[in-house]
């Protein structure tokens, strides 16, 4: 096997590590890209080529990581990470700690911990590297490494969220819940929906948003009818899609570009959060962006019945 193969058979891996680290499906393929031009100015030939471009994607990951932290803490109204459509990375003896690491709600408890802390943890408990390892890729000792991932899984076993462990059951609740809100229905949202169910909603400053945040099944029924009545007037659609491996939707404005993407936290038999992705800057990758001020101005200037 080639270099150049060797690189692109292990390029799933860099992107999937990259992305836990920095909730960014861009930043994370510019992360990969920088692991193969050094790569390819490189003449060492390591012992396994995977621990040697996992560290190398590791340590770009962490100094990104480390200014965003920067922008992010500018950013307007809550930060949530761009959302993925299927991770590449496939490993069935891993299969569900990968699952449950790229949910919504993971990857906004992986924003708590330091860059660190973070990049441990995802090569530790989510890709199973053992601390030597680890300990090459972040520049720490063995022993530090351990108090590292220590304290990453303390952190993240606080506010770990809890998820159907049967998928057709995840899959069966959101399509309840998305019927309902095509419908209208807000009593039969209200029974899908935990009673301190959590919708909150991402736009940057840079789209409209009827909430950034709301508490309770009785309030979040209501806010999801009223986005419902405020653009199905003008033809938007609802296209159900798994999305960071939980259920979800992206919808779509009448030309089919995309204008918002939602992503559900399903447990004990109800949808606990609800994640609304607005910005646009964060969809592109998903497909063309629909002019989301524009559509919201057409939609408020129609009258419902003409």
């Amino acid at each position: 096997m080639t270099r150049d193969e060797e690189f692109q058979d292990l390029r799933p891996l860099l992107f999937s590590i990259a992305y836990r680290i920095l909730g960014s499906v861009v930043e994370a393929e510019d992360a990969v890209q920088d692991t193969w031009l050094r790569w390819q100015g490189t003449s060492t030939q390591p012992v396994s080529v995977k621990s040697y471009l996992s560290a190398v994607v590791t340590r770009i990951s962490i100094d990104v990581l480390r200014s965003a932290r920067v922008r992010r803490e500018a950013y307007v109204g809550p930060w949530m990470p761009e959302p993925l459509l299927a991770d590449p990375y496939e490993d069935p003896e891993r299969a569900a700690e990968l699952a449950d690491s790229l949910s919504t709600a993971a990857l906004l408890l992986l924003e708590r911990l330091s860059p660190l802390e973070r990049a441990v943890f995802v090569l530790r408990e989510v890709f199973g590297f053992g601390f030597p390892e680890v300990a090459s890729a972040v520049g720490r000792s063995e022993a530090a490494c351990r108090q590292l991932a220590v304290r990453a899984r303390r952190h993240m076993s606080e506010g770990r969220p809890r998820f159907e462990a049967d998928h057709r059951e995840r899959e069966e609740l959101a399509g309840r819940f998305f019927d309902a809100f095509r419908e209208g229905d807000v009593a039969a949202l209200r029974e899908l929906l935990a009673a301190d169910v959590h919708l909150v909603g991402d736009n940057g400053g840079k789209a409209p948003l009827i909430t950034q945040e709301a508490w309770g099944a009785e309030t979040v029924a209501g806010l999801m009818v009223q986005v419902l009545a405020r653009f199905e007037r003008i033809g938007v659609s609802l296209e159900p899609r798994s999305l960071n491996g939980q259920p979800g939707a992206i919808c779509h404005a009448p030309d089919g570009k995309v204008l918002s993407v939602l992503t559900l936290d399903v447990a004990e038999g109800r949808i606990q959060a609800i994640h609304a992705l607005v910005n646009p800057d964060k969809l592109a990758h998903v497909g063309p962006v629909a002019d989301i001020w524009a559509l919201s101005r057409a939609a408020e200037e129609m009258i419902p019945g003409e």
